[in-house]
């Protein structure tokens, strides 16, 4: 599964706790009703016109339900589907296929609805440099999930916590005694691998970040006007992100100004499921 750029360890860790939580000491309805050995064949299907993303980690579930799995995928993650197009067929122990049912929807639909909502801001973007990143604005516990789902709708994963980047913010540099003493504090107790962030708000807080030496400068929330002026401050001199109340109805304009990444906390915060259905096809 390292393949599709998911831990496998991370996988189990978090099924495992979605068994916990879903099946604890057993599907009592299921295994009251189900013979054992009875097999049964089903299928999932796109209710919806979207992005798939999420297939390997529903086969995952039902593999632990039943190591005999047969799967059967007619897409990959990454791939556009049409409403009524036959996303997997599978075949398993009937008991495994129906308690398995609804963790492997949960996850597959929102993973799918992450990708699908990803793929539409990139678009908005095609044609220019700049890409489309994530945010931490992710359900706690899944955030490995989102993230990937949102590289299966075309987009970019930022930092992916609070240890492998340094976003220097608002309370930060307050702290510090300003930017200039933020960014030199930061720099010399981290890695010299590990960049650091500055989230500017005015220019002469884009002035400072740059002078500074910062990696990465962010534009929160600022208007395009003000977005461009900063663009020629920092002339090339690290990569430029824009942030705060991004839309798809903005990209163009924001993209227009020169930034480099444009960061969008509704890609995960703000989920709309892609509606994904399972079926029993045969017993």
């Amino acid at each position: 599964m390292e393949e599709t750029g998911l831990n496998l360890k991370e996988v189990d860790f978090i099924i495992d706790h979605a068994f916990r939580e879903d099946i604890g000491s057993g599907d009592i309805t299921s295994n009251s009703l189900i013979p054992e050995s009875t097999t049964a064949k089903a299928s999932m299907t796109a209710k919806a016109d979207g992005v798939i993303a999420g297939l390997p980690i529903a086969r995952k579930v039902f593999e632990k339900l039943d190591s005999n799995l047969i799967w059967k995928p007619i897409v990959k993650d990454g791939d556009r589907v049409k409403k009524g197009d036959l996303i997997v067929e599978i075949e398993a122990s009937f008991r495994a296929l129906l308690t398995g049912e609804r963790l492997a929807l949960n996850l597959l639909q929102r993973l799918s609805g992450i990708a699908t909502e990803t793929a539409k801001y990139v678009k908005e973007v095609e044609g220019t440099k700049v890409k489309i990143l994530d945010t931490r604005k992710t359900v706690p516990g899944l955030r490995t999930f989102d993230k990937y789902a949102v590289k299966m709708g075309g987009g970019t994963n930022h930092r992916i916590g609070l240890f492998d980047l340094a976003m220097i913010k608002d309370n930060h540099i307050k702290i510090a005694g300003g930017i200039s003493k933020a960014v030199l504090q930061v720099r010399q107790a981290i890695p010299a691998d590990i960049k650091i962030e500055v989230e500017t708000t005015t220019l002469e807080e884009v002035a400072q970040a740059a002078d500074a030496g910062a990696d990465i400068i962010m534009l929160d929330n600022m208007s395009n006007e003000m977005m461009t002026e900063a663009v020629k401050l920092i002339n090339g001199r690290c990569l430029v992100e824009a942030s705060g109340n991004m839309n798809i109805a903005r990209l163009k304009g924001v993209a227009a100004t020169g930034i480099d990444v444009i960061s969008v906390g509704a890609l995960t915060h703000s989920v709309i499921a892609l509606d994904i259905s399972q079926n029993i096809c045969q017993i």
